[in-house]
């Protein structure tokens, strides 16, 4: 008989049975082995149920149809979007947070491990001067970042333009590397998406100084406002680190907000062989990193830190609400008894644009917990290292081209032969078998109008061997289509 109320008592038996199914599928054996027949898009495709079937008929269904037909971003050959499937660790805590704390406000230990784990993800980025708010993912974090740039820009000419809008042009300056979700957020924060001017970069894609200093240059003269400068550590595109320190010097002499967009880069300082490369990163006024990439959080995981968290809350506060308004006392936590409601706790909803947000920071706690900095240093430094295993084989074989040196862990090359007229279209079928294959899976991209294979390892199941697997099948594929072009 369905039910119109949940069970109470029955998570440990489901979640077993969710649990051997995820098991299950996470054994990567070969693709076709995974799904229970290939008929799954006609098992889910009903119309509304009426009446219900029970949660036993709807957590088998989840196993047999639903997990076993899962995506192949977990797979340790997916090298494609910087996303993964989320550790075990983060995602047992990202189920318990959903039970356990829906919402992440309140005085409750969820909402103490927001601000704890803040604590310790910007001490493990060296950023530990900041304070941070979760959000979904970069392009919101990139968003309350930069919200907090425009507010800082306009209260510097006397103006709140949270309160009354924008009253005259601005700017902001972005390396022409920089991830599309900056323009977006140039939009949505009424700068408009042509305020955004990318400035040009060196051979490493790499952001020119000196090409930075003239247009800031330019545009005070004509009477713009220049509202951020962002750089890139580790872009999305090839994983070029901007040169922080001369950029933040530039920033600062200007007095121009510093912004870094790290969500994919940032935990690269960890590898010491390369921690040079993030120096100036005292400078920033804020930067974001997303917990859901090379971290291994499950999806919907960034973080923005900030110099002065403050500037956020004059950036988004929201308007009073007769429902909410004094209906808690903000009493003195530390004798607030257990799972109290006389307090919201630290009000992360005024720090950015939402205010239903689930508990993020319980699956960064645990991540950590788990491995802990000497975990997570060991993950970027495997992972870097198979980039570098690329780029080795590579150069060692007269049929294959690097495209750029590989900086973090992006290696982008591509296969090359005698009588191939178009190199990029020929590439670009490489990687659609590659796709098809289901078990190697880069992406493609440009760097200087030559399309590259770029293998992106972040995946906390990516481990050596993935990384010749893939120049091998790379190399056999090409073999194959030089063949039928004979």
């Amino acid at each position: 008989m369905s039910k119109d109320f949940a069970e109470t008592g029955q998570f440990q038996t489901y979640l077993s049975k969710i649990g051997s199914g995820l098991d299950e599928f996470l054994k990567f054996e070969h693709p076709d082995a995974l799904a229970n027949g290939s008929n799954w898009r006609e098992k889910l495709n009903e119309p509304i149920p009426q009446k219900g079937v029970g949660i036993e008929a709807v957590s088998e269904q989840l196993v047999t149809d639903v997990i076993a037909n899962g995506s192949a971003i977990v797979r340790p050959g997916f090298t494609s979007f910087i996303t993964t499937g989320g550790t075990t660790a983060s995602a047992i805590a990202s189920a318990a947070g959903s039970i356990g704390s829906p919402q992440r406000y309140t005085l409750n230990a969820f909402n103490y491990l927001e601000e704890l784990s803040l604590n310790w993800l910007a001490q493990m980025c060296g950023v530990s001067r900041m304070k941070g708010v979760y959000s979904t993912g970069g392009s919101v974090a990139n968003l309350i970042a930069l919200g907090g740039a425009r507010q800082w820009a306009f209260e510097q000419v006397g103006h709140d333009v949270a309160a009354e809008g924008v009253d005259r042009p601005t700017r902001i300056y972005a390396s022409a590397e920089c991830h599309h979700t900056i323009q977006r957020s140039a939009g949505v924060l009424g700068l408009g998406r042509r305020s955004v001017r990318l400035i040009e970069c060196d051979e490493q894609k790499r952001m020119r100084p000196e090409a930075l200093r003239e247009a800031i240059e330019q545009d005070l003269a004509a009477n713009i406002l220049p509202v951020a400068i962002v750089a890139n550590t580790g872009s999305t595109n090839t994983g070029a680190i901007d040169p922080i320190k001369a950029i933040g010097e530039i920033a600062r002499a200007n007095k121009i907000w510093f912004h870094i967009d790290g969500a994919y880069g940032l935990p690269g300082i960890l590898d010491e062989r390369i921690a040079q490369l993030y120096e100036g990163l005292e400078l920033a006024d804020s930067v974001i990193v997303d917990p859901h990439k090379w971290l291994g959080a499950c999806v919907g995981v960034a973080a923005t830190f900030i110099r002065d968290r403050e500037i956020l809350h004059r950036a988004f506060t929201q308007e009073p609400a007769d429902y909410l308004e004094g209906s808690v006392d903000h009493q003195d936590g530390a004798n607030a008894p257990s799972h109290s409601m006389d307090d919201f706790g630290i009000p992360y909803f005024d720090f950015g644009v939402e205010l239903s947000a689930p508990p993020r920071g319980v699956a960064v706690w645990a991540m950590l917990k788990e491995i802990g900095v000497e975990g997570m240093r060991d993950r970027v430094k495997r992972h870097n290292d198979m980039a570098q295993r690329v780029a080795e084989r590579v150069r060692a074989d007269s049929r294959l081209e690097l495209v750029l040196e590989p900086s973090l862990s992006i290696c982008c090359f591509r296969y090359i032969a005698p009588g191939i007229d178009d190199l990029n279209t020929f590439n670009q079928r490489i990687h659609r078998r590659l796709v098809r294959g289901n078990e190697y899976i880069p992406s493609t991209t440009k760097v200087d109008e030559v399309l590259a294979i770029r293998p992106c390892f972040v995946g906390a199941r990516s481990v050596p061997g993935q990384d010749d697997g893939l120049v091998d099948e790379v190399l056999r594929l090409g073999d194959e289509l030089v063949q039928e072009l004979m």
